[in-house]
């Protein structure tokens, strides 16, 4: 899924609906800047599922109920995934904003019943085989060189300069793509969330490496996720391999991005989380946890669109409406959390955040995506242990957009480290060989068998 930006457009945040009820208008400017705000009057006004406005005033519904929202992902004979049952699309132009996130493909995202579970449970077999200690010194070693780039400047921006670039990096080590391929790829899947003339052209260039990458797979099988899809007893043909991987890796992108910089965010403006000689700071797990309930990546989710006419949360829903799932509205609904306070958070996973049901994030994707955003956080911590924001807390901006929720910048200073700590798990050639051995040593050491880094960052 892209991240889509939309002009101001200016207005009241409710006013009357094509249909000549009361809606609310889900796009535009201002929306995004206090969603707890906005679920919290949407709610007070509808209650569970509220009618809303998507571009170009269509209608759909919005489910801020966590049990509402439960129901609906949970129940995918009522309410499916296949956008071709929407009774709307006589009114969608083709250039409609929201096309990506509704305009049918045959992939794993919209398919239903038996050929989902055949697609899904395919791409859950081939993440599991991911041993996760490798994984962990995969992060840690592309967090480190990432670190190394800008160590010794004293400042960065750690969403363009990391937070954004390190999920991209670790997919395409755990997809096999060739290093040499690696910087043009992250540069087009950059250009293609871009809302300019290149953006069509960027992507197909990445959906022309992933059909090259899997027909090489097919050629020379090896240790990763293309290779593990197209030996799977699933029997998927290579087109569907692509096309899947496409979405895993549009899936796993932005929201892990987004993850990681709202989790360090978080740990640079709240004072639970400052290390002082008095006591260590909150771990990153508390962190990274809370984020997920107060400002999880992926805000809401387009959709299901209802088989039949049913009832929810007080509503006549008709056959093809449109239904938008409202993960962070369901995350803060009182019913079922009085207390949303940050101290509520410590342990509880029940958050709505990789939604629930069958179309849910696959399983292991949620913890694949907690590991490289734990590295993250964690190696930047160790790196640049006087890390602190260059700007004020108040003058951080989110992206305008209801659907995905990140910082467009995140700038920070520090004290310049003019000698980079050799990355974790380098292999020969990549030039960490000139470090002396007992230097990478110590560096292991630190990182692993040191008694204060397990108490402070696990």
């Amino acid at each position: 899924m892209t991240d889509q930006q939309h002009p101001p457009t200016g207005g009241c945040p409710l006013r009357a609906g094509s249909a000549g009820t009361e809606a609310v208008p889900f796009y535009g400017a201002g929306l995004s800047d206090d969603p707890a705000r906005l679920y919290h009057t949407m709610r007070a006004q509808y209650g569970a599922v509220a009618p809303i406005l998507l571009d170009g005033d269509i209608p759909g519904w919005f489910v801020l109920g966590y049990r509402e929202l439960h129901q609906v992902a949970g129940n995918p004979e009522l309410f499916a995934r296949d956008s071709r049952r929407w009774h709307a699309w006589e009114r969608i132009p083709e250039d409609w904003p929201l096309m990506p996130f509704v305009g049918y493909q045959p992939s794993v995202m919209f398919a239903e019943g038996p050929e989902h579970r055949r697609r899904a449970g395919a791409i859950s077999d081939a993440l599991t085989a991911i041993d996760q200690f490798e994984l962990r010194l995969i992060c840690e070693r592309l967090a480190d060189g990432l670190i190394d780039d800008f160590a010794g400047s004293g400042e960065a921006d750690l969403m363009t300069r990391y937070a954004a670039r390190l999920p991209l990096l670790v997919i395409a080590e755990l997809f096999g793509f060739p290093h040499s391929e690696v910087p043009a790829l992250a540069a087009d899947i950059v250009a293609s969330l871009n809302a300019d003339d290149g953006a069509i052209a960027a992507h197909q260039r990445v959906v022309a490496r992933m059909r090259r990458l899997v027909a090489a797979k097919r050629e020379r099988p090896g240790p990763d996720v293309p290779s593990r899809l197209l030996a799977h007893p699933a029997g998927l043909a290579e087109e569907e391999v692509v096309i899947d991987l496409l979405v895993v890796m549009a899936a796993a992108q932005q929201p892990t991005a987004n993850w990681i910089g709202n989790t360090l965010r978080l740990m640079l403006t709240d004072d639970r989380f400052a290390l002082s000689l008095t006591g260590g700071r909150r771990s990153v797990g508390q962190a990274l946890n809370e984020v997920l309930w107060h400002d999880t990546p992926t805000q809401n989710f387009i959709g299901r669109w209802a088989v039949r006419d049913t009832q929810l949360g007080g509503r006549r829903i008709r056959t093809g409406d449109l239904v938008i799932l409202g993960l962070a509205a369901a995350n803060s609904d009182p019913l079922v959390r009085p207390d949303f306070s940050e101290a509520g958070s410590d342990g509880n996973q029940a958050h709505m955040s990789f939604s629930h049901g069958e179309h849910s994030c696959p399983y292991p994707a949620p913890e694949i995506a907690e590991v490289i955003a734990k590295a993250a956080v964690e190696v930047l911590l160790d790196r640049l242990p006087d890390v602190m924001l260059a700007v004020p807390a108040e003058e951080l901006v989110w992206h305008p957009s209801v659907w995905m929720r990140g910082l467009v910048a995140l700038p920070v200073e520090f004290t310049p480290a003019y000698s980079p700590i050799p990355a974790m798990g380098t292999r020969p050639g990549d030039g960490a060989e000139s470090s002396p051995p007992f230097v990478r040593k110590a560096v292991l050491l630190s990182r692993r068998q040191h008694p204060c880094f397990g108490r402070c960052f696990t």
